[in-house]
C-alpha cells in the first residue's frame, strides 16, 4: 500500500471516488450522479486528497481535507475490504501530521443502511482510538446525515 498526495483529482480518479463513496457510505448520502459528486468537491475550500493505493495501484482509500468557517474538516473513506488493517490509521496519522487540529462528522448510529443493503458501521471507535474526541453538543441531523462531530488537536510541544 502507497498513498499519493494531490490537490486536483483526475476525472477517472473521481469516478472511483465516488463509487467507493457510495459503496461505503450509507445509502442516503449517496451521490446519484457525477455532477452530484462533483457539486460536492466544488463546494471545499483549500482541499489536499490523499489516495492509498494497493500493488495495482488501485484506489482503496481516500482521506481528505479541506477548510470550513476557518476550521480544518477532513473526510475518509476505505473499501471494507481492507479495513481493520491498520489503513485507515495510516491515513490518518498523515493528515494529522499536516494539521494542527481536524473536525469532522462522525455517525454514531448504526441503523444506517449500506446500498448493498448491510448496516453501516459507526466508525466511532476508530476515531477514539486515533485520539479524536466527541463534541456531544454539534451535532447534524438531516435527510441525509445524523452524525456528531468529532475533534482532534494536535498536543503543544514544549
Amino acid at each position: 500500500m502507497k498513498i499519493i498526495s494531490k490537490e486536483i483529482l483526475s476525472e477517472e480518479e473521481k469516478k472511483v471516488l465516488r463509487e467507493l463513496w457510495n459503496e461505503e457510505y450509507p445509502a442516503r448520502l449517496n451521490c446519484k450522479t457525477m455532477q452530484d459528486f462533483e457539486l460536492y468537491l466544488n463546494g471545499l475550500l483549500n482541499t489536499k486528497h490523499y489516495l492509498l493505493l494497493d500493488d495495482e495501484n488501485k484506489i482503496n482509500g481516500w482521506a481528505y481535507t479541506f477548510l470550513r468557517e476557518n476550521e480544518d474538516w477532513f473526510g475518509l473513506i476505505l473499501n471494507h475490504k481492507f479495513q481493520g488493517k491498520g489503513n485507515g490509521s495510516l491515513l490518518i496519522n498523515l493528515i494529522k501530521s499536516k494539521n494542527n487540529s481536524l473536525n469532522g462528522w462522525v455517525s454514531d448510529g448504526e441503523n444506517d443502511v449500506k446500498q448493498n443493503g448491510l448496516f453501516y458501521k459507526s466508525p466511532m471507535q476508530f476515531y477514539f482510538k486515533n485520539g479524536f474526541t466527541i463534541i456531544p453538543e454539534i451535532r447534524i441531523e438531516n435527510e441525509k446525515l445524523s452524525a456528531v462531530k468529532i475533534n482532534w488537536k494536535a498536543e503543544k510541544k514544549i
